[in-house]
């Protein structure tokens, strides 16, 4: 047994693992230096998620430059483990170009301030709030509690709608009413309803306009504007204020109809 170990630890064999455990160490200290230099000067002049993004992208690099010196101490060559890994190493070659397209697409998102956590975002019709922004993807939570993966480069390459942007957005209430109602006197009663809702603000002022002509009655439209996280709760308080409003009123909202004429 001594006799294998003198053998495979040979003094070329320890001093390589002497100047890789040393070098390493190095490479540990600098990282752990690093981080801390970034959560205690970057956090007092950089968004929070350029502190996160920024402390992952100096992780990541930790890893590859680790990776690389314990491969050139042994004299391990990258092309010659693709090539010993055959098909293998062509699955990683695409796996890899994938991942550095993915990173480089997170630096762009990063850039662009597009988007943050905590932001309510759809992406090919998948929505929800942003729950991390990562060098490869961004996690997103449904509204269902599910977790959603969306990689950077899908992001940057879509059409990204940001709901929470803005800190403010607008309500649109769409009502149709009969065809016998008097429209004067419809918008009128409609603009009454934002006041009885006390989340609705006041400014920028709400909207109403007619939008067209339905099969059953008259589209008009009521915009009310609100703070991001009142959405829910003004939506509610909107759509039965207009109802109770519409009753109170005598107003008829139509629902589809067919007349049927028998010819004799």
């Amino acid at each position: 047994m001594l006799d294998i170990l003198r053998e495979f630890f040979t003094p070329d064999i320890l001093n390589k693992l002497l100047t890789t455990a040393v070098g390493v160490g190095i490479f540990f200290l600098v990282y752990v230096i690093t981080q801390k230099f970034i959560k205690k000067v970057s956090s007092k002049k950089l968004k929070p998620r350029t502190v996160s993004v920024l402390s992952k992208v100096v992780k990541y690099t930790f890893y590859v430059l680790v990776v690389v010196y314990v491969l050139g101490i042994f004299d391990i060559k990258f092309t010659a483990l693709f090539g010993a890994a055959g098909i293998a190493g062509i699955a990683i070659g695409f796996a890899a170009q994938t991942s550095f397209s993915n990173i480089i697409s997170g630096f762009f998102i990063l850039t662009e301030h597009s988007l943050k956590i905590g932001d309510y975002i759809t992406v090919d019709s998948v929505s929800g709030t942003v729950d991390s922004i990562d060098m490869l993807s961004v996690k997103i939570k449904t509204p269902d509690n599910q977790m959603v993966r969306i990689p950077n480069e899908t992001i940057l390459k879509t059409n990204l709608q940001n709901t929470s942007f803005y800190p403010t957005r607008r309500l649109n209430v769409r009502v149709s009413v009969s065809y016998k109602e008097n429209l004067q006197r419809v918008y009128d009663v409609l603009a009454s309803v934002p006041a009885k809702c006390p989340l609705v603000l006041t400014d920028p002022a709400p909207i109403i306009y007619y939008d067209g002509f339905g099969n059953s009655g008259i589209d008009i439209v009521l915009g009310v504007w609100l703070k991001n996280e009142n959405f829910i709760a003004v939506k509610n308080q909107t759509y039965i204020a207009v109802k109770e409003t519409f009753d109170e009123n005598g107003l008829e909202i139509p629902f589809p109809q067919m007349d049927v004429h028998v010819s004799q």
